[in-house]
């Protein structure tokens, strides 16, 4: 069983992904890897459709396809760009109609990442307004 503290379940995931993409692109030299990487970055930027939207599809796509880490990151991504609760639980809704029951377990495996995701939201902001009173 995972002893990890669930507030440390988001740090350690993205110091993982951190170190990971860094040796993944810094240390290998593999063209179609790097281009890979800049496509999927790429497809995430403003166009037709802004960043938020794609973020929000994105989230969708990653729970439909039971991709945990991916769900981690949109979610991540969401939670900066400024989605309210309201909006990402519309979109976790899609996802469960369109996957089905299959997408239950990171469902709830995404309920617990934002719960994660706003506390942190919250304890940064404490930090922030105890060290404005200093």
């Amino acid at each position: 069983m995972n002893k990890q503290a669930p507030a440390d379940r988001l740090a350690a995931f993205e110091a993982y992904r951190d170190r990971l993409n860094h040796r993944i692109l810094e240390e290998k030299s593999h063209l179609g890897i790097k281009r890979f990487f800049n496509l999927d970055a790429a497809a995430y930027r403003d166009g037709a459709l802004d960043r938020r939207t794609k973020e929000l599809l994105g989230l969708v796509a990653s729970m439909v396809l039971r991709c945990n880490d991916c769900i981690d990151y949109h979610l991540i991504q969401c939670v900066d760009l400024g989605f309210t609760d309201d909006e990402l639980d519309e979109a976790m809704n899609v996802a469960l109609v369109v996957g089905g029951s299959i997408v239950i377990p990171h469902l709830r495996h995404a309920v617990d990442t934002l719960d994660l995701l706003r506390a942190r939201t919250a304890e940064r902001e404490n930090t922030k307004e105890g060290e404005a009173l200093h």
